[in-house]
């Protein structure tokens, strides 16, 4: 079920990707969220309702819940038309959130690559408190294509290969998605992110 979840977490990061480059309109994408945020709250409640004392199916369930939370609260918001703080203060949480899941993927249960996802998450769900909590606008194009990158290298590619068993927890390829993201925010960095232009001389009098 979680690999399902995983597909449509892409699917939703990908509208909201659209949404923050202006391509969707905010009502428009606060549907797929209420969707995909409605998934990721059943599909874990059911983990636990089946884990009794599995802790690694309980774990697995806390780390879903955060991300039901976060569309649940943006589609809510969206349509609601409330000021974005709270979400983005919640989006803090689950950036700090997640870098204990990584720490645990690593060092548990030794899957590297989801290790390297955790991190990547971690690291846009900060970009969403940079936006959404402290109103960094500045931000916005950056986090877009952030976003945009990340629904598909971390979450459709890995959800299809789960899905078709061809997935691997190797370190070799935790290096090559580690490797990707970094050159991946670095470029986009430099494409896309905020400018600052230098202050123009006041006119002598």
């Amino acid at each position: 079920m979680g690999n399902v979840g995983l597909l449509y977490v892409g699917a939703v990061l990908f509208v909201n990707a659209l949404m923050l480059l202006g391509r969707v309109e905010a009502r428009a994408a606060a549907v797929l969220n209420l969707f995909v945020g409605t998934m990721q709250v059943i599909l874990p409640t059911l983990l636990l309702v089946r884990a009794g004392d599995d802790l690694a199916a309980i774990t697995a369930a806390a780390g879903v819940y955060l991300f039901g939370f976060t569309y649940l609260y943006v589609g809510i918001g969206l349509l609601a038309g409330l000021d974005t703080t709270g979400v983005g203060w919640f989006s803090l949480f689950v950036s700090i959130a997640a870098i204990v899941f990584s720490a645990i993927n690593f060092f548990d249960l030794k899957d590297h690559p989801f290790g390297v996802i955790w991190l990547c998450w971690s690291f846009l769900w900060f970009l969403f408190f940079l936006l959404l909590g402290l109103k960094r606008e500045e931000l916005t194009r950056y986090t877009g294509w952030v976003t945009l990158v990340l629904a598909w290298g971390t979450c459709v590619l890995p959800a299809f290969l789960l899905l078709t068993d061809h997935y691997s927890t190797s370190a070799a390829f935790a290096v090559t998605i580690a490797a990707c993201a970094v050159v991946a925010f670095a470029v986009l960095w430099l494409v896309t992110g905020p400018r600052r232009t230098p202050e123009q001389p006041s006119p002598a009098t």
